[in-house]
């Protein structure tokens, strides 16, 4: 008898983490959307004020901004998910790479741990799409 209570629990785990998953899709794409946006708001709209701020788009910093700021919109709104996310995969990887790996190997240590973050929760938005609450998926034709 136990074990039938125990797979009722499970199976209803279960289906509670499936119908929450796609949920938590568009979630997870909105906050990550919302956080990069700053960085674009920063450089650009100067909002909010702080070191960012009047970024040159001739510049590095300026050039990562207006992607930012660009794909940002796109991936909280849930329009073209799965370039913008590559984007700023590889935007984010690339900024890893020119301006906190040259200060040591450790993430911990050369404060690139949100860039490392960025880039591989990106990444895994370009693989899975925007989720059931998107642009993306309006725009699908229905089956």
């Amino acid at each position: 008898m136990a074990s039938t209570k125990n797979f009722v629990r499970a199976s209803s785990v279960t289906a509670v983490t499936t119908r929450l998953e796609s949920i938590l899709l568009s979630v997870l794409r909105v906050m990550a959307g919302l956080l990069v946006l700053q960085h674009g708001t920063a450089k650009y709209l100067n909002l909010p004020v702080g070191p960012m701020n009047n970024a040159s788009i001739g510049t590095l910093s300026g050039a990562a901004g207006a992607i930012e700021f660009i794909c940002g919109i796109l991936i909280v709104i849930g329009l073209f998910t799965r370039p913008a996310a590559f984007l700023l995969s590889g935007m984010t990887a690339a900024a890893y790479f020119i301006a906190h790996a040259p200060r040591g190997f450790f993430p911990i240590l050369n404060g690139g741990e949100l860039a490392v973050l960025y880039s591989f929760v990106f990444l895994f938005l370009a693989a899975a799409g925007g989720g059931p609450f998107s642009v993306d998926r309006l725009m699908r034709p229905k089956e």
